[in-house]
């Protein structure tokens, strides 16, 4: 049986099938396999893991392990009580309108971070006003209809993470900021710093960035360099603002101090860095990678909730819930009729009824007739069962978000 443990309960004896640190981006240490020496015990409690699970079938059990099972259900169920706080999102534009402008900044907006990158490489200055034109632009389409941009970011190609990453980073700030009712000016620093905020990475060795196994130990401390480089890029540059840095800077600073690069704790990490922190592991770790299967969007979501507190701010986490809903835009639902639907649009005024877009029969295990449903409207008397993963029923997203 798969258990979960705390690290302190680890032995010697026992079998581990996942450390439980997708946060760590460009994780190089989610082995599975026994236990052998305690020195192994001491290094996986050096990268700030608090859990782990392990096969009490193929090692020893422990006293202190809880089911996976159940740990799910405690997740899903702190997943359904923020379900149950009102949306902030109101859009004002339709989303067959909306996602044709938002196509165009998207795109442009990919072009743009490569660019960027590419005149760093070359030892060129950072031209901050296209980038400030084109953060504005994807705010104002976020401000219209939040969903065309979020459908647009499930919409992605692993070969091309790490244009599409920032990209939907800014997405996700733009949605939480506004969300919070930052203001316009500060929520565009905090958009503009997660456009930048791997810039860093242009320094770092391809061999190590496009890496498609896992990084060694040295790899990977030369990858969280990136960080360093992202702060010392934007800080050379002129016109820069003060939050757009911090936002950049803290993107991997960790609530208990194991984050990098000055392993900040808790309250010393900005509101910003909190937020991008968040928003940041969800788009990592939902996001299909050379050496990583992306989780589906409520799997991760799940996952921010279970590293609520050790690593991720936990009221932050429900207010990040709270604007993306519990069936982010890209999520596969199964409905009480056996259809199956992708969500496209969240709803205004209660998170459990968005409008999804069908394609199967589960039943009838067929594809259906593509139509667009909305959950709350009047006479509708279906509902979402559970979120599923499309792999499982070997249907691609993508062509129905868009």
């Amino acid at each position: 049986m798969i258990k979960r443990i705390p690290i302190s309960a680890l032995r010697v004896g026992m079998y581990i099938t996942d450390l439980n640190n997708d946060w760590i981006p460009h994780n190089n240490n989610r082995r599975r396999g026994v236990i052998r020496r305690d020195e192994t015990i001491e290094k996986i409690s050096r990268l700030g893991v608090h859990h782990v699970y392990i096969d009490t079938d193929k090692g020893l059990d422990s006293p202190d392990a809880v089911p996976a099972a159940a740990v799910d259900q405690r997740n899903e169920t702190l997943l359904q009580q923020a379900g149950g706080l009102k949306p902030l999102m109101k859009p004002r534009a339709a989303l067959d309108e909306e996602i044709v402008i938002a196509k165009r900044i998207h795109t442009e907006t990919q072009s743009l971070v490569g660019n960027v990158m590419q005149n760093v490489k070359l030892g060129k200055a950072i031209d901050l006003a296209p980038v400030h034109e084109l953060a504005e632009n994807l705010q104002g389409s976020v401000f219209r209809n939040a969903n065309a941009m979020a459908c647009l970011g499930r919409i992605r190609e692993k070969d091309n993470y790490l244009l599409e990453h920032s990209v939907n980073l800014s997405v996700l700030m733009s949605i939480f900021g506004k969300a919070m009712k930052h203001p316009r000016d500060v929520l565009h620093q905090t958009v503009v710093g997660a456009l930048l905020h791997d810039i860093g990475k242009i320094l770092t060795p391809d061999a190590i960035l496009h890496k498609p196994g896992r990084l060694n130990p040295d790899e990977f401390e030369v990858m969280k360099q990136h960080a360093v480089h992202s702060h010392d890029i934007l800080a050379g540059t002129e016109g820069i603002g003060e939050l757009t840095l911090l936002t950049a800077a803290q993107h991997h600073e960790r609530m208990d101090g194991s984050g990098y690069p000055a392993g900040l704790k808790g309250s010393e990490i900005s509101l910003y860095g909190r937020m991008v922190a968040i928003a940041d592991v969800y788009d990592a770790i939902t996001s299909n990678r050379v050496y990583h299967k992306g989780m589906t969007p409520t799997q991760g979501l799940k996952k921010l909730m279970e590293w609520s507190g050790d690593h991720l701010d936990p009221e932050l986490v429900r207010q990040f819930i709270r604007c993306i809903g519990i069936y982010p835009v890209g999520s596969m639902v199964l409905l009480e009729s056996g259809r199956l639907g992708v969500v496209v649009e969240a709803n205004e005024d209660d998170q459990r009824l968005p409008v999804v877009r069908l394609m199967y029969h589960t039943r009838f295990r067929m594809p259906i007739p593509v139509a667009t449903l909305d959950l709350a409207a009047p006479g509708n008397q279906d509902r979402i069962v559970r979120a599923v993963d499309p792999a499982t029923y070997k249907i691609d997203i993508r062509p129905f978000m868009a």
